[in-house]
């Protein structure tokens, strides 16, 4: 047997006036008296300022008072739509506000989203209107034809009852599809009025994924110091230990055969070198000194261990952000490295200082040159890690040297 469900003309009539229709109807008929005060609000205002527009006075006020509107008449016609409709119009993102009202008067003026919302005020009132008047007489002109065939027929005019019947009935079908089309209609210019446009909801996204990338940077800083204090605190402190005690055995049993004595001095030696490593490991996690001292005390340490001259000049009166501290930290650690690994240089510099809301860091060395951004993953890392914040990173590293690195990372 067939499933398929058979709809009669009985069904379709009422799914016709069904519950969604009448709250359609409701969407058109209040949309009359949302939408028209609303308008002539905005037009009065509009043209008292036009009129006294030589008091200077009255159209600031009149203007102020049009942009401070605009945005409770859209919350307003936003609710009649949730309402009716079921039609969530997500509001349009306001920059940020201020407390001088010229400027924020600048900023709704300068806002096409403003002027967007304006536009849908002056139309909602011709679409309402002439939709509230179709809706409106379809349903009392199949009222009133209803009544008269009911009086002719029972008059004895049946034939005659006949043609006002299937009126009443033609203008009860459409009444519901009247009321439907100017919803539709109504819609469609709310949600490319009032809705945030292409463009804005790209802007809003592109801030989401900022405060997101953000939010991840933090965290991935966040665990980078917690896994230094895991490792300062816990396994260096046993590789410290081990070292030592081995340390003491090397020196004490000194009357061991020859093949023990090899063996605790190369387990000393490996523990040493596997400690300095992890030492090594945890700086450039992220060093205690950078969270506890500053930029300044922790760029003073990458100089010390440089293995070639480092001259160092910071210039940070004013802390930047742990995550700023980080990224500055280890570009130039990367860099020293960099220098000590490819450049063959006899000395560098190194400068950092904060120039407003900009910290700028420099490397120079007297090496060979040629480093190329592409040319290996060191550098590569070092771009990644200053765009990772929005930084920008140069380098001028002509054939011969001296190569130039050149960072710029916001502190804001």
């Amino acid at each position: 047997m067939s499933n398929a469900v058979v709809h009669t003309p009985w069904d379709r009539m009422r799914a016709h006036w069904s519950a969604r229709s009448w709250l359609r109807t409701f969407h058109v008929v209040t949309g009359v008296p949302v939408a028209l005060p609303a308008c002539c609000a905005i037009v009065a205002l509009f043209t008292v300022s036009v009129l006294l527009i030589w008091t200077i006075v009255v159209p600031l006020i009149g203007l102020l008072l049009i942009f401070w509107s605009v945005p409770l008449f859209t919350a307003l016609q936003r609710g009649r739509f949730a309402a009716f409709l079921g039609v969530d119009i997500p509001p349009v993102p306001r920059r940020p506000g201020t407390g001088n009202p010229m400027k924020r008067l600048l900023l709704d003026v300068r806002s096409r989203s403003t002027w967007r919302q304006l536009a849908y005020h002056l139309l909602a009132p011709l679409i309402s209107v002439i939709g509230f008047l179709g809706v409106v007489l379809a349903w009392s002109g199949g009222l009133v034809a209803a009544a008269f065939a009911v009086r002719l027929w029972a008059v004895g005019g049946t034939w005659r009852s006949a043609p006002l019947a299937l009126l009443a009935l033609a203008l009860f079908v459409a009444g519901p599809w009247l009321a439907q089309a100017t919803a539709t209609l109504d819609l469609i210019a709310a949600e490319a009025l009032l809705g945030p446009s292409l463009s804005e909801q790209l802007a809003q996204r592109v801030e989401t994924l900022q405060e997101s990338r953000a939010e991840v940077i933090d965290a991935a800083d966040a665990e980078r110091r917690r896994i230094e204090r895991d490792l300062h605190d816990g396994a260096q402190q046993r590789l410290v230990s081990l070292a030592m005690n081995l340390g003491m055995a090397r020196a004490a049993f000194t009357d061991l055969p020859a093949p023990a004595r090899e063996a605790i001095a190369q387990a000393h030696e490996e523990s040493k070198q596997a400690l300095k490593e992890l030492r090594d490991l945890v700086r450039g996690l992220h060093p205690a000194v950078l969270s506890d001292e500053g930029l300044d005390a922790a760029l003073s340490g990458l100089a010390t261990r440089a293995p070639f001259p480092v001259r160092l000049r910071v210039q940070v009166p004013e802390r930047a952000s742990p995550v700023i501290e980080a990224v500055a930290f280890f570009v130039i650690s990367e860099a020293l490295a960099n220098v000590a690994k490819h450049a063959q240089a006899s000395g560098a510099e190194v400068t950092a200082r904060r120039d407003g809301d900009l910290l700028r860091l420099e490397v120079v060395d007297d090496g060979r040159g040629g480093a190329e951004p592409g040319g290996g993953t060191g550098l590569r890392g070092l771009a990644q890690r200053v765009g990772s914040v929005d930084g920008r990173l140069s380098i001028h590293s002509p054939r011969g040297g001296p190569t130039t690195i050149s960072v710029e990372l916001p502190c804001a």
